[in-house]
């Protein structure tokens, strides 16, 4: 009989960091702030989480993050001129992202790694497992990576990373997984974890990418991590325990996602989502893709 797991209700956004590698556009706008067509990157990850069923999201945030949390909210000032204007569709969009879930905020402060800033949600998420979207990946909501998810760990308990195939000569960029398949072909068992390793040293081709769906047992796992690769305490790290004991928090399962993710971390990436994401709009699509091919024919 298959054993049923609380449901997760909670998700929690990292989003403390930097962004040095869009300098000098990120020295007073958040990264996450940076629009991808015409709605920030962080709404596309919020949106995820709220068709997952996760409502209830926390935000990590540092300083000059204010913008993040103003978005979020209501503009009744724009809001009045919009309806003064009798501009409803624009009315629409703007109240989009404050209607979208409960928003809650934790300054991160001290910028010490990923497993750091995840253990600064657990006052809010408690005892419950949650899932951690990282706003530099955005997943096409035509591919419901994160719902596959959560419904694994419902059903297993445990851990569930996301995990995605990539070109050998890449793997030390990311995470990367030591698996063990199971009887659906999406979803494997993770053995171990190395933090971006070494060329010839990763275990498979298997990278991990920026969902997970935790156990709250990381936390006491966290708090006792090292700092690691970079001198920061690495969510990898913390995980590696996990999939070494199933008693201390359950299993570690991967789903391997085989859909559309868009890098918006990456500057070269960032520019291609915008492309892929304005090609595919109806209002946009048509137009865009006319002049694309004439430029292109142009260029070449």
């Amino acid at each position: 009989m298959t054993q049923s797991h609380p449901r997760i209700s909670k998700a929690v956004i990292p989003a403390a960091g930097l962004g040095t590698r869009f300098l000098p556009a990120t020295k007073a706008t958040p990264k996450e702030m940076l629009p991808v067509v015409d709605k920030p990157a962080i709404q596309y990850v919020v949106e995820e989480a709220v068709t997952a069923g996760l409502s209830d999201v926390l935000m990590i945030t540092g300083r000059n993050k204010r913008p993040l949390e103003d978005h979020f909210d209501r503009n009744y000032e724009l809001e009045s001129a919009l309806t003064r204007k009798g501009d409803a569709a624009r009315l629409k969009k703007v109240q989009e992202s404050s209607d979208l879930a409960t928003m809650h905020y934790v300054r991160q402060g001290d910028p010490r790694g990923l497993g750091h800033a995840v253990l600064c949600a657990a006052p809010h998420v408690g005892d419950q497992p949650f899932a951690v979207l990282l706003g530099d990946d955005l997943i096409d909501p035509r591919d419901p990576l994160l719902a596959r998810m959560v419904e694994i760990q419902e059903r297993e308990g445990g851990s569930v990373i996301a995990l995605m195939e990539v070109a050998p000569e890449q793997i030390h960029q990311y995470g990367c997984a030591a698996v063990e398949p199971t009887a659906e072909g999406d979803v494997v068992r993770i053995t171990g974890l190395v933090e971006k390793p070494e060329a010839g040293e990763a275990p498979s081709n298997l990278a991990i990418i920026g969902r997970y769906v935790l156990d709250p047992a990381v936390f006491d796992i966290l708090r006792r991590t090292e700092p690691g690769r970079g001198g920061e305490i690495q969510l990898t790290d913390a995980l590696q325990i996990l999939a070494e004991d199933e008693k201390t928090g359950g299993p570690v399962h991967g789903v391997v996602f085989k859909g559309r993710r868009y890098d918006t971390g990456d500057r070269s990436d960032y520019l291609r989502a915008i492309v892929r994401l304005a090609c595919e709009r109806e209002d946009l699509g048509p137009d865009f893709k006319t002049w694309l091919r004439s430029y292109v024919t142009e260029e070449m």
